[in-house]
């Protein structure tokens, strides 16, 4: 029994509840309109036992190729929804966010505090992106080479052979792949320099010689070879760059876009920066060159597109971690010189037993606080509280129960959740799908939402008989006034204007 207490020590219920708050923090209620026409067509793929590989949920591309790239993960969240509801979102969030910082943690150098304060710090930072969508997938793949590459270079240990078939399964999953090469080029980029540095003045830490290195080169081309493993084979070689060159993601689509740093949550961001600057230059150790690549590719890529704050943080957090570690090392040891550090209770004696009772009455608290923050998200009724803030749930009840005839125009924002309940029914204008609309379809929908000069004209091509809008936005305000459509329904998120009739 005392050998049971004795193993909860301080570092070990820091950890502890390091990731029970991990945990905590990530089980949410899904607040992203995409999530719905991920789960819509992890429906139709499994019923229909079929891949879908071309549009079935839009008038404006219904038919046109389709490259699916999430199949896998959204049979995945259907089957968590279909099963388990609201709560199999939510506790899928809380999983995979964990198992991420796990892979993260297993990276780091220091003891068990200045850990768990670098993980908060980087969970509060790449939380912006915590939703039940596929996108989460590639978020823990990211860590999981990270790690792979961590125990060839820092342990000395080869797991590169799993590297393939980790890329065959991504590829399936998310087209988020493109983050596990990058970090590889970078990795590659970084050895580089680590080798011509060592020419002129070795370091303190491993480096990956020449040959190691072209070892883990085979192995990243056997992983883009792995690609072609999708429904989509070769395409997803130029997938992320061909959605990359659509203009109109980085002029409209926020996720796309450079981040505002106003408002404070998402600020993590600049702290994680600035604090792993700092520590590189504080810290005394040289930085490592591979820590320098990874740091500054994908700061520069979180700079450019708030979608990329999340990879930065989980690259940035081992590099942060060993420059806090040689700090902190130096610190102690002038601490002791100086009789600043006292002397920790002998194991087994009576302040030692004490203090182990308290870390396990900690952990209970923890616990109990974990489960009261968790379990609100996991019920039907705080879901659809919180989709109200958002969704327009009693229009599309009304379009429901009235069944207005025609093609329908929709807020772009709006078009994942119409998917989900009203197709068949009804196709949507637009969606989440950048990649399937492409500039041409986006472009009209922007011009016909802002008003511009062909608004009219569009709404007549796409033969456009109602639409669905924000409420009070210019689009709902000018149709008010427009002869030939009238006001079909309004509350305080939304307006429906049918085309032809009278109110």
């Amino acid at each position: 029994m005392k050998r049971v207490l004795l193993w909860l020590d301080i570092h070990r219920l820091a950890t502890a509840i390091l990731f029970i708050a991990v945990f905590a923090m990530a089980v949410r209620a899904p607040a992203d309109s995409d999530t719905w026409w991920h789960l819509k067509s992890g429906q139709v793929t499994v019923e229909r036992s079929h891949i879908l590989q071309e549009d079935l949920f839009s008038h404006t591309r219904y038919g046109a190729r389709w490259i699916n790239h999430s199949w896998l993960s959204q049979v995945v969240l259907y089957l968590l929804f279909a099963h388990f509801g609201y709560a199999g979102l939510g506790l899928w969030m809380g999983a995979v966010v964990t198992a991420a910082f796990v892979f993260v943690y297993l990276q780091m150098e220091g003891d068990a505090f200045s850990r768990a304060f670098i993980v908060v710090l980087t969970a509060a930072t790449s939380s912006v992106i915590w939703s039940a969508r596929p996108q989460l997938f590639s978020f823990l793949l990211t860590a999981v080479v990270c790690y792979l590459l961590y125990l060839y270079k820092w342990q000395g240990v080869n797991r590169l052979w799993l590297l393939p078939p980790l890329f065959a399964l991504w590829v399936n999953l998310h087209a988020g792949y493109a983050l596990g090469f990058i970090v590889l080029i970078a990795f590659v980029v970084g050895e580089v320099l680590n080798n011509l540095l060592a020419l002129v003045s070795p370091g303190p830490d491993p480096i990956v010689e020449w040959g190691r290195l072209g070892v883990m080169i085979l192995y990243l081309l056997l992983s883009l070879l792995a690609l072609v493993f999708n429904p989509n084979t070769t395409r997803m070689w130029v997938y992320p760059f061909q959605t990359a060159r659509i203009q109109i993601l980085q002029q409209f689509i926020q996720e796309w876009q450079s981040p505002d740093f106003h408002p404070l949550y998402t600020q993590p961001f600049i702290w994680l920066l600035l604090a792993t600057l700092a520590a590189m230059g504080l810290s005394g150790r040289r930085a490592d060159g591979t820590d320098l690549a990874l740091v500054g590719i994908f700061a520069y890529a979180a700079l450019l597109a708030a979608r990329n704050v999340a990879p930065f943080a989980l690259v940035a957090a081992p590099a942060l971690s060993r420059h806090v570690a040689a700090a902190l090392r130096r610190w102690g040891e002038a601490a002791r010189e100086r009789g600043w550090l006292r002397p920790h209770p002998r194991p087994g004696s009576a302040a030692s037993l004490a203090l182990a009772s308290l870390n396990w009455w900690l952990l209970l608290l923890a616990l109990i606080a974990a489960a009261a923050k968790v379990y609100p998200p996991l019920t039907p009724a705080l879901n659809e509280k919180a989709q109200r803030a958002y969704l327009p749930l009693d229009a599309v009840r009304w379009i429901e129960q009235h069944r207005p005839a025609g093609k329908m125009f929709n807020h772009y924002n709006w078009g994942g959740y119409l998917i989900w309940r009203l197709w068949p029914d009804y196709r949507v204008f637009v969606d989440g799908r950048t990649y399937l609309y492409g500039d041409e379809i986006l472009r009209d929908y922007v011009e016909i939402q802002a008003l511009g000069p062909r608004y009219e004209d569009l709404l007549d091509r796409y033969e456009v008989s109602f639409v669905l809008t924000k409420a009070g936005d210019a689009l709902s305000v000018v149709l008010s006034r427009t002869p030939g459509w009238h006001l079909a329904y309004e509350d305080d998120t939304a307006v429906i204007y049918v085309q032809g009739g009278g109110p």
